[in-house]
């Protein structure tokens, strides 16, 4: 646009009219605006690189990046911004979080630095994708609808068969009408592409709803799911050689199979199984994890209902044996597989049997449980890295629109001006020229302000960014994962052996404490007898957790007020210092004490606090973890805390040391906190 209109001034310089540099400005933006919609040769070779995602995936990021390179290298920001939504959707498919996080936040950043509707597609694509794998419904919907209308405005119909597909599933299960909406749209849209990719993702889309309604007794409907599934099938084995996602085929075969297994009448036996064994070839020829799994555990279920457990027990064994022959391990299968080998010899009455099934379900659940953890914990933290970002470019947005909108303006009075040419052309010369200073002025002093406001902007977003840094490692400081797992151990214990009263009593206590924390995370001040009822859940959890080897007493004299507000969560992190590090490690030497006193200073209105134990005390749990990679971040995020808190106030102190009297080693906490 800047050299449109240098090319203008120019125009304007020699002399022409202004009917003929105005025909001039329309034909020049039309041409811009259809070259910014094409595919481009740097496009082209990015989309290639992302279809051998499945069969070569170091060949095809290595294609993508040389597409990524070219277009840096010709200064092409809407190349840039679609080559890395094409990354961001090959690292999706990695299940590498990180690049693909990235990787989609750069495509939106860049592509909404620019007007092109073709990179904003791609890059709300990516961004749907990216909130969709992070369980944010909500905000995939609403990014893929954006991609979905700019990509159908582009005549692009693979893309919008493909999107729509996706997000019929989205839809899934709160909204069947729109679920079936834009599985039909996306159906139409494929047909138009005639992509036999699209297709195949567009005609499961629609299977999808289609084996919903199937599953009632209505045999009129079910005769129609099998007959779509039996075309979509056939399509598919006809033009397999161009389909990418071959696991699409494996799905239409299961979903069949599913079909013909809930059929409203005597099951076609046959059939099932040979949609079966087709689903498990495709699944061991192309190493797809999923429809390997669900073709075994579909046969192994439909012998169990015939009560051919022999050969449902050797359809189980099959699976874990490839399993483990593979150089990975997928728990969620492991754990499935031993789950119906649980199932089948309870059906048998061999206890045994199940006893040993048992042991490696719940080996395999425990992994399985562990990775959802992980993924669950990262999920949410790239949403909140995500929602941050995302903030900042909304903002940038709303800026490139106020610029746009300027732009435009602009245009509208140079068209005027232009006009007007044609009679005064000496005269508008030199208005020209005035109101061309006139705006460099308004430009430099808005220039000056926005830098201020940034600056501004700047400082406030450090502090507060040190806020939630350290309030954040304080929530993540609060309850480690060996006490939870630990603590949820014992009370399941205690419901085994029917002590159900005090399960429910320790169970109730442990739901508490995890609500308080999380409530007083969020709080700036709570009462002291509100931190001291947190303190006393805590330790008797603790207590269960450790089989009662210690005792506890808090000691508050009557010169504290239980009603004085300090910082929440203060001393959580010293106790469970003093439990851990202190008193577990004292075996059978002696029985562990805790004992935690108020006191307060009433010359310096100062709450003082102590926390004693008669644990190993500090030296030797420093000597024990010499070897051990361990970082206690207690002391660390509590002196930020109270630096942020109470910036220069002399009355704040933080003591640590050992205790050695006539009980024993141990440990002394001092903690002075300011109450005003």
């Amino acid at each position: 646009m800047e050299a449109i209109v240098k090319f203008l001034n120019i125009y304007l310089a020699t002399g022409r009219t202004a009917l003929s540099i105005l025909v001039l400005m329309f034909i020049l933006l039309c041409t811009m605006k259809v070259s910014a919609q094409q595919q481009t040769q740097i496009e082209k070779m990015a989309a290639e690189g992302y279809a051998m995602r499945f069969s070569d995936t170091i060949a095809s990021l290595r294609i993508q990046q040389e597409a990524l390179f070219l277009a840096k290298k010709n200064n092409s920001r809407v190349d840039e911004a679609i080559c890395y939504a094409y990354l961001a959707m090959t690292y999706r498919r990695l299940l590498q979080l990180k690049e693909f996080t990235r990787y989609a936040e750069q495509s939106y950043g860049i592509a909404n630095t620019t007007a092109d509707s073709r990179a904003i597609a791609y890059s709300n694509w990516a961004m749907g994708l990216l909130r969709s794998y992070i369980d944010d419904k909500a905000g995939a919907v609403d990014y893929m609808l954006k991609a979905y209308g700019l990509f159908a405005q582009l005549n692009e119909y693979s893309y919008c068969a493909k999107i729509g597909a996706d997000v019929s599933y989205l839809f899934y299960p709160g909204s069947e009408v729109n679920m079936r909406k834009y599985a039909d749209e996306a159906l139409r849209f494929a047909e138009k592409s005639n992509d036999p990719e699209s297709i195949l993702h567009a005609r499961l889309a629609v299977g999808s709803y289609l084996l919903e309604s199937a599953s009632s007794n209505d045999s009129l409907l079910w005769k129609q799911a099998v007959s779509f599934y039996k075309k979509t099938i056939h399509q598919a084995e006809q033009v397999e050689e161009f389909i990418v996602s071959k696991s699409n085929i494996g799905i239409a075969h299961l979903n069949i199979a599913a079909l013909y297994m809930n059929a409203p009448k005597l099951i076609d036996e046959k059939a099932f199984l040979s949609h079966l064994e087709q689903a498990t070839h495709i699944g061991r020829k192309y190493n797809l994890r999923n429809i390997y799994r669900s073709s075994l555990g579909l046969r192994g279920q439909f012998f169990i209902q015939k009560g051919d457990y022999r050969t449902a027990e050797n359809l189980f064994k099959e699976g874990i044996a490839y399993q483990q022959t593979l150089p990975y391990k997928d728990n969620d299968l492991l754990a499935a597989f031993f789950g119906c080998l649980k199932e089948l010899a309870s059906k048998e009455k061999d206890y045994a049997a199940y006893h040993e099934y048992d042991i490696y379900f719940n080996k395999y659940n425990k992994l399985k449980y562990d990775e959802e953890m992980q993924k669950i914990l990262q999920n949410t933290d790239a949403r909140f890295e995500s929602e941050k970002k995302l903030e900042l470019i909304k903002q940038l947005e709303k800026e490139n629109e106020l610029e746009k909108k300027n732009k435009f303006l602009s245009y509208g009075i140079s068209g005027v001006l232009l006009a007007g040419l044609v009679f005064v052309y000496r005269s508008y010369y030199y208005r020209q020229r005035y109101y061309q200073n006139r705006e460099d002025i308004l430009q430099q002093k808005q220039t000056n302000s926005e830098l201020k406001v940034q600056l501004m902007e700047k400082e406030s977003l450090e502090i507060l960014a040190d806020k939630l840094s350290i309030e954040r490692r304080l929530l993540q400081s609060q309850m480690n994962p060996h006490f939870i797992f630990n603590l949820l151990g014992n009370i399941q214990s205690m419901i085994l052996k029917n002590d159900r009263l005090i399960a429910i009593s320790y169970l109730g206590k442990f739901a508490k404490l995890t609500r308080q924390v999380l409530e007083q995370s969020r709080m700036d001040r709570i009462s002291l007898e509100l931190e001291v009822q947190t303190l006393k859940n805590y330790m008797d959890l603790q207590q269960l957790r450790l089989n009662h080897s210690f005792d506890y007493y808090i000691d508050m004299d009557e010169t504290v007020d239980p009603n004085v507000h300090i910082p929440p969560l203060l001393l959580q992190p010293f106790v469970e210092n003093a439990i851990e590090h202190g008193l577990k490690p004292l075996a059978d030497l002696r029985h562990g004490f805790l004992k935690i006193s108020f006191h307060l200073r009433m010359d310096a209105d100062v709450l003082e606090c102590t926390i004693t134990d008669n644990g190993i005390g500090l030296e030797e749990s420093r000597s024990k973890k010499k070897n051990v990679p361990h970082t206690s971040l207690s002391t660390k995020i509590t002196d930020e805390r109270l630096a942020l808190l109470y910036p220069d106030n002399p009355f704040v102190q933080l003591k640590m040391t050992d205790r050695k009297d006539v009980e024993g080693a141990g440990c002394h906490v001092f903690l002075s906190i300011p109450l005003i």
